[in-house]
């Protein structure tokens, strides 16, 4: 497999807190997906897993860079991931932001795990 082509069960999770990292860390692996899990959006473009993800799940709300400055940033470097958005303060301004980037959902913390293995799970069909 070439290095720039992402794998399909290749997910990203971006967020701060550690719980919640965890927790979407094992929904994720239990279903078979390939989860890695980095607790900033720095972290994350660092890694050298951008070209490797299939779709990304990433909190709003984040110290240094913000969910939407990360969706920005890989808009900027013309990578078309994919994402989730994650957040425990939802408004809808800032929903509206995101998708309107070209975000696939948003859902409010604590969300149903089958809703968001769904998401994935379409999101990586189409």
């Amino acid at each position: 497999m070439k290095p720039t082509q992402p794998d399909a069960q290749s997910i990203a999770v971006v967020d701060d807190d550690e719980d919640v990292r965890k927790a979407v860390h094992g929904v994720l692996r239990s279903a078979g997906f390939l989860p890695r899990a980095f607790a900033s959006a720095e972290d994350f473009l660092h890694s050298g897993q951008r070209s490797q993800t299939a779709c990304l799940i990433a909190d709003v709300e984040m110290p240094g860079m913000s969910g939407l400055q990360l969706q920005a940033r890989l808009a900027e470097d013309g990578l078309r991931i994919p994402i989730i958005f994650i957040t425990a303060y939802p408004d809808a301004r800032t929903r509206s932001r995101a998708m309107n980037a070209g975000a696939v959902d948003f859902l409010e913390k604590p969300f149903d795990n089958d809703i968001l293995l769904a998401r994935i799970t379409s999101v990586l069909a189409s």
